[in-house]
C-alpha cells in the first residue's frame, strides 16, 4: 500500500507538470490532485485492514471451530447490552450451541464502578444457555487492540473466532493478527440504519489509529498480570 500510494504521488506529480496551463487552470489542478491523494491516504488504512481480513471472515455456519470465541463489548443501555452488542452476543450463543466454540471470552469495559459491560455481556449469555464456567470476563477490553492484546498475553488465546458486527470484523481480524491471535471473523449482519452508517463512517478513522497500533505494537491501558480463566474454563469444557 505504501509502495501505491508512492506511485500515486509520482505520477500526479507528472500529471501535473506535464500540460502548461493558465495560472488559475494549475491551481485548480493541483487543488484536486491535493483531494485525490488526501483520498487515497485516507483510505490506504482501511484497504490494509480488509487486505488482511478479507480471508479470514466466515458466518456461523462455515466458521472452522476454535476453543474460544473473543466477544467485543458494544455499550450498555440501563444496564443491560445494546441492541448491537445483543447480536453480538446471540451469535456468540450460537456458535457456542453449535460446538463451534467451547468457551466465551467477553472483553469490555469497567474503568467505572457504574459501568460493567464484561457482567452484563456474561448475564445475557447465561440467560441464553451458556454455562457460567464457560464464560471468561476481561474487565479491561477498552478498545479493540487493548482487547486482542489482552486476550494473547494476559488470557493465553492464541487462535480464536472474533464475534462483532460486520462494519468491524475486518480491523477486529487485523488488530488480532497483529497481537499474535490468529482468528477467524464472523461478522454479524444489522439492517443499513443511521446506527449502522454511523458504524461504517466510524472505521475508516478507526482504521488509522488500527495501523498505527498494529506497527508500533503499544502496551494496552491496563496489562497486569497473566489470568488462568481461559486454561480453566476450558479444563471444565473437557
Amino acid at each position: 500500500m505504501i509502495r501505491v500510494c508512492a506511485r500515486l504521488v509520482r505520477f500526479l506529480a507528472r500529471l501535473g507538470g506535464a500540460v502548461r496551463l493558465p495560472r488559475a487552470t494549475r491551481a485548480r489542478r493541483r487543488t484536486a490532485q491535493a483531494v485525490m491523494l488526501g483520498a487515497v491516504l485516507a483510505l490506504a488504512p482501511a484497504t490494509w485492514t480488509h487486505a488482511v481480513a478479507d480471508s479470514r471472515l466466515r458466518t456461523t455456519a462455515d466458521v472452522p471451530a476454535r476453543d474460544v470465541a473473543v466477544v467485543f463489548g458494544a455499550g450498555l443501555w440501563k444496564g443491560r447490552p445494546t441492541p448491537y452488542l445483543a447480536h453480538r452476543l446471540d451469535t456468540a450463543a450460537e456458535l457456542h450451541r453449535s460446538g463451534k466454540v467451547k468457551v466465551v471470552l467477553v472483553t469490555g469495559d469497567n474503568s467505572r464502578a457504574e459501568y460493567d459491560e464484561p457482567d452484563a455481556m456474561r448475564a445475557y449469555l447465561t440467560a441464553r444457555g451458556v454455562p457460567d464456567d464457560r464464560i471468561v470476563s476481561d474487565y479491561a477490553g477498552f478498545d479493540t487492540w487493548d482487547s486482542c492484546v489482552r486476550a494473547k498475553k494476559i488470557f493465553g488465546v492464541d487462535r480464536a473466532v472474533l464475534v462483532t458486527q460486520d462494519f468491524h470484523v475486518e480491523r477486529a481480524v487485523a488488530l488480532c493478527g497483529a497481537a499474535g491471535v490468529e482468528s477467524y471473523g464472523v461478522g454479524v449482519a444489522e439492517p443499513h440504519d443511521a446506527t449502522w452508517y454511523y458504524g461504517g463512517a466510524r472505521e475508516l478513522f478507526a482504521a488509522g489509529k488500527a495501523a498505527l497500533d498494529a506497527a508500533l505494537r503499544p502496551d494496552p491501558r491496563f496489562l497486569g498480570d497473566r489470568e488462568p480463566g481461559v486454561t480453566e474454563a476450558l479444563a471444565s469444557a473437557r
